[in-house]
């Protein structure tokens, strides 16, 4: 076969005098979209025409995404969506509200140049806050079916320890809460400090999730939508005893929360941040070293220093993988002194029962009459 100008045409596949390999067919997920091949997934087609919040929202809550995680993925994507570029006028709050998800997918489109200047936009932000933003966009473009650019990835946040108060600061928090003019303060420090439940949990739990007799509280819908169950040390029963006529006298009749505000309402996050920080105040450490996730940390660095093994704090901490719980504990050098003399004792211990034991059978054989024909 002959070319334009007589020159004999090579085939693609002989070039360079071998045979080219034809390209493997690249993976969906390594396609680029174009301004032009935009178009939805088969899932939204028929959904294309309505507004993208009330569908982006039911498609969270399908994923058993928490309440605060909904919360924020659509605290995280305005400032995105709100971006515009060059010649664009600013997104009115009627537009926002009521983009279709058609119209969201093609302002969303990842050439234009949108998702870099907001990427850019944030580069001031804290590492894990910016990872966190990133986790939201991700989401959303995903759900359009759109592919994130390879250039904008994740930025290292280093390895941190979680913070944690010393045993003379639990002390003061405590005698702060037990002297607090607010009667809930007592029951929340020690609920958290003792059981290790989130502050959604705590604040979420029912009367009737409470189990007198065997110490315990099933807490229900946890994160991630799961059930678990919270064990009760005496000094946390005490504290409920000690609560529940209080409960009574703020609780309507037909009111299910365990914990209720001055309101009588029941008391929410918020109130219990608030709570930690007058406590912090009353008990002369810095305000924002007080949270209800810092005794959280507290609840699980305790058990890991009183033996307990990872497994058992997995369980009762509601985590889903034990990697977070490793994340959650704080092995400070206190922390290793009384793992290790834990182990040197137990080591010791068991070196002393097996020699005890040793020293039993040589009695035995002694004391043992011989059978052989000679001690006959």
């Amino acid at each position: 076969m002959y070319g334009r100008f007589g020159g004999r045409r090579i085939s693609p596949k002989k070039r360079g005098g071998r045979e080219m390999r034809s390209r493997k067919a690249i993976r969906p997920s390594q396609l680029r979209l174009d301004a032009e091949s935009l178009s939805l997934p088969t899932r939204l087609i028929h959904l294309q025409d309505l507004d993208w919040i009330s569908c982006y929202q039911q498609q969270l809550r399908t994923e058993n995404k928490s309440e605060n995680t909904r919360r924020n993925y659509m605290c995280h994507l305005r400032s995105l969506i709100e971006t515009t570029l060059p010649g664009e006028q600013v997104l009115s709050q009627h537009d926002y509200d009521f983009m279709t998800i058609l119209e969201l997918a093609s302002r969303m489109e990842p050439l234009n140049g949108r998702i870099d200047r907001w990427s850019h936009s944030q580069a001031d932000l804290r590492p894990t806050t910016f990872n966190a933003k990133l986790a939201a966009a991700k989401h959303l473009l995903k759900w359009t079916g759109q592919i994130w650019p390879d250039h904008i990835g994740r930025v290292k946040t280093g390895k941190r320890l979680p913070r944690v108060l010393s045993r003379s600061e639990l002390s003061m928090v405590l005698e702060a809460s037990r002297l607090s003019e607010n009667a809930v303060a007592s029951i929340v420090v020690v609920m958290l400090l003792d059981t290790g439940m989130r502050v959604s949990e705590i604040c979420n739990l029912d009367i009737g999730d409470i189990d007198f007799a065997d110490g315990s509280a099933r807490v229900r819908e946890g994160k991630g939508d799961k059930d678990r169950l919270v064990l009760f040390t005496d000094r946390t029963l005490e504290r409920i005893k000690a609560w529940l006529p209080v409960r009574n006298e703020r609780a309507a009749t037909d009111e299910l929360a365990f914990l209720l505000n001055t309101r009588c309402r029941r008391l929410q996050p918020r109130g219990v941040q608030r709570l930690m920080d007058d406590l912090a105040v009353e008990a002369s450490i810095p305000k924002g070293k007080l949270t209800p996730h810092v005794l959280r940390h507290n609840f699980a660095t305790g058990l890991l220093e009183r033996g307990a093994d990872l497994v058992s704090i997995q369980r009762l901490l509601g985590h889903s993988s034990i990697a977070t719980t490793r994340n959650y504990l704080e092995i400070s050098d206190q922390t290793l002194r009384e793992v290790y003399h834990r182990a040197q004792a137990t080591r010791k211990t068991i070196e002393a029962e097996a020699a005890q034991q040793q020293h039993d059978v040589e009695e035995l054989i002694e004391t043992t009459p011989s059978t052989s024909s000679l001690g006959i």
